[in-house]
């Protein structure tokens, strides 16, 4: 019976985080691999670095270093403080290399996720060397060296399970059948011709799961800073708990839609398995947290959960070819999709396609289309301030008049309903409002549902 269990950034961000990892692992004696974050602000920090066009790197480099072995210093003896900084120190020097080729190319794409991956490089040593100080045989291990094989595009890479799970049993299980903890890069894998390609921001849960599949894991654990799925965000619903059961679906919905608690993606590779997901806190380990696995269909309460996506904007493309010319949609939805962009929902009629997306992307979106539909849209329109709420219930799609019921609710706040997705999900409905209504909503949904 092997565990997966994976630490997100604030679980190594601090001495009193590392200091609950520690208990957590010590306390546990199943077989297991590991797989960390970078600590909390790095990514963010090598991002910004690479922007810069005269960058400080020495002066960057040496606060890496700081920041990696202060949380640490109180719990190794000096000797061990020192190993540890001899192993960051070389593997800084691959970063300020990864960084002057940062600098020194024009094709910067194939480099940005080299240099992005870095602060789970630095992490998984850190821990490691954490670890073994405190008597466990650990030992860090990047992407490269585990064999998670990644394939797509910079930014938005995906693990190609079979050919990692045959690494991985050459280079992790028989470490883990031997007793050792490997601590193991999140957030990327590496293509066929051994470039990093990250996993999307957050996408270290989702390295988690494949873990976990590769490893045929009994279970896969998440450790964050939240005790779970809750019922709703308690910064908007007071009254909100902790989930704690829900089925794949549920999950993956809610983690889309809104609810940070984990990546979406995380469920893809656990459910393929039938591994158990379980999402706890690193800052409360004695809490139930959620447990995510296969469900019965229930008739219980029509929701479960309620969660809001803002800072969305509706693109509305006219064009009377929509209903004649099928393949112009493709066409257009093709164009959206360049650069890696989101569409939270989308909605078509006679004439007409509506598209919720990041308001931050709408402006080039429609730039897009316009240039893809060229003599075929007639009008493209963006239609700002608006948020999507995501309703999760056990077989919405089954229950009689379930959306007639939501949407009376949402009416009592005066909410005009934009747009409306629903069937697509077996335990979703989700709908967007103006933003200025939807806080209102979900507190709606909540007392008339869920209740607290």
């Amino acid at each position: 019976m092997i565990k997966a269990i994976k630490f997100g950034g604030t679980s190594v961000g601090s001495e009193k985080a590392l200091h609950n990892l520690l208990s957590i692992l010590s306390s546990d004696r199943s077989e297991r691999a590991v797989v960390v974050s970078a600590m909390s602000g790095v990514t963010n920090s090598l991002i910004a670095i690479m922007k810069e066009e005269n960058p400080a790197t020495d002066l960057f480099l040496e606060e890496l270093l700081r920041k990696h072995t202060s949380v640490v210093r109180a719990q190794m003896t000096q000797d061990q403080l020192d190993d540890l900084e001899t192993k960051l120190k070389v593997r800084l020097t691959g970063l300020r290399q990864a960084l002057e080729r940062y600098q020194d190319t024009s094709n910067r794409t194939t480099v940005h996720d080299t240099v992005a991956s870095w602060g789970e490089r630095l992490s998984s040593i850190m821990v490691a060397s954490l670890l073994r100080a405190k008597g466990v045989d650990a030992l860090a291990m990047t992407s490269e060296e585990a064999g998670i094989v990644a394939h797509g595009s910079p930014g938005n890479g995906s693990a190609d399970l079979e050919e990692t799970s045959r690494n991985f049993r050459k280079s992790v299980l028989p470490l883990v059948r031997d007793g050792k903890i490997p601590i193991i890069t999140g957030y990327y894998g590496c293509d066929q011709e051994g470039r990093p390609l990250t996993f999307g921001r957050g996408g270290s849960d989702y390295s988690g799961s494949v873990v976990g599949y590769a490893l045929d894991a009994s279970v896969i654990e998440i450790w964050t800073d939240v005790d779970g799925f809750m019922t709703a965000d308690p910064r908007i619903v007071p009254g909100a708990r902790t989930i704690k059961e829900m089925d794949y679906g549920e999950a993956a919905e809610l983690a889309y839609f809104g609810a940070k608690v984990l990546h979406p993606r995380t469920i893809e590779p656990a459910r393929k398995k039938r591994i158990p997901v379980k999402v706890k806190n690193t800052f409360n380990p004695e809490g139930e947290g959620t447990t995510i696995r296969d469900q019965k269909r229930s008739k219980g309460a029509l929701l479960k959960s309620v969660a809001m996506k803002s800072d969305l904007s509706i693109v509305k493309v006219y064009s009377s070819e929509i209903v004649y010319n099928p393949s112009l949609v493709a066409h257009l939805l093709n164009s959206v999709f360049q650069n890696g962009a989101t569409t939270y929902a989308i909605s078509t009629s006679l004439s007409t396609l509506a598209l919720a997306v990041p308001s931050n992307a709408a402006k080039a979106i429609c730039e897009r289309i316009r240039k893809a539909g060229a003599g075929d849209v007639e009008k493209v329109m963006i239609k700002e301030n608006v948020s999507l709420i995501c309703a999760v219930g056990d077989d919405l799609i089954n229950r009689m008049g379930a959306a007639a019921q939501v949407f009376t609710e949402a009416a009592k706040v005066e909410a005009n309903i934009e747009m409306i997705s629903e069937g697509a999900s077996d335990v979703a409905l989700n709908f967007v409002v103006p933003s200025a209504k939807a806080t209102e909503v979900v507190r709606k949904l909540h007392e008339k549902f869920i209740g607290g």
